[in-house]
């Protein structure tokens, strides 16, 4: 079977680093999909906006060198909120080193917009992509079959990540565009570090919305050392 690259998404996020660890963690991020001029017909998306939620199918892009590269995969990973240091079964986890590279995520529809440059967008939150992901398919959430408040959450329901305070500074806040600074606050307090890394003394960056963020942590404590407009 060949999956065809049906559209991209545009994120504040080139890069893995930063990005949240699952879909919906930070609903303040957003994103748009755009799809590719073969498929940019509006009367595909006719019927959408009465949804509230989307699965995204989409690739992992930034896995590997290309989509050609040769990719090796194992039965088991080690999955960072474990610490890095216990393996589990890959269909156990979520890992991108599977044997084919394939994320799937539930994000926000926002809004559909029609007639922009790029012909019919889709505006969503909640992303957990990077900028350029190709999207595969786009199916709607279905409340009465996708919702299962009953489900188990294996050992993920045991470590669920810990929340930091996080400290920064009106001048650095104010060199961000007032419409990502809540996105960063949001994905800072998630605490973007891998468990396994613990050192106070690191100073930590990765970059969003054209800027370089920097942060050190120490017992609990997020702050933001920078915050420097890339080049």
């Amino acid at each position: 079977m060949k999956l065809e690259t049906i559209a991209h998404v545009r994120t504040d996020f080139p890069d893995k680093f930063g990005l949240p660890r699952q879909s919906g963690i930070v609903p303040e991020l957003t994103g748009t999909i755009v799809f590719e001029k073969e498929y940019r017909n509006p009367d595909a998306l006719r019927g959408l906006e009465g949804y509230s939620h989307l699965w995204i199918i989409w690739g992992f892009s930034g896995a590997f060198a290309s989509a050609g590269s040769e990719r090796k995969w194992s039965p088991t990973v080690r999955p960072p909120r474990l610490g890095g240091n216990r393996r589990m079964g890959v269909f156990a986890t979520r890992s991108p080193n599977r044997p084919n590279p394939i994320g799937l995520s539930c994000v926000k529809l926002e809004s559909v917009e029609y007639g922009t440059a790029d012909g019919a967008v889709i505006h969503v939150s909640g992303i957990d992509m990077m900028d350029g992901t190709p999207v595969y398919d786009i199916k709607p959430y279905l409340p009465h079959a996708d919702c299962q408040p009953d489900a188990l959450g294996g050992f993920s329901a045991d470590v669920t990540g810990e929340r930091v305070e996080v400290e920064i500074s009106d001048e650095l806040l104010a060199k961000l565009p007032a419409d990502k600074r809540d996105g960063l606050i949001a994905l800072l307090k998630e605490d973007p570090r891998p468990s396994y890394q613990n050192d106070p003394e690191r100073i930590y960056g990765f970059p969003y919305a054209g800027f370089e963020v920097q942060f050190t942590v120490d017992s609990g404590l997020l702050t933001v050392r920078g915050i420097d407009r890339l080049k």
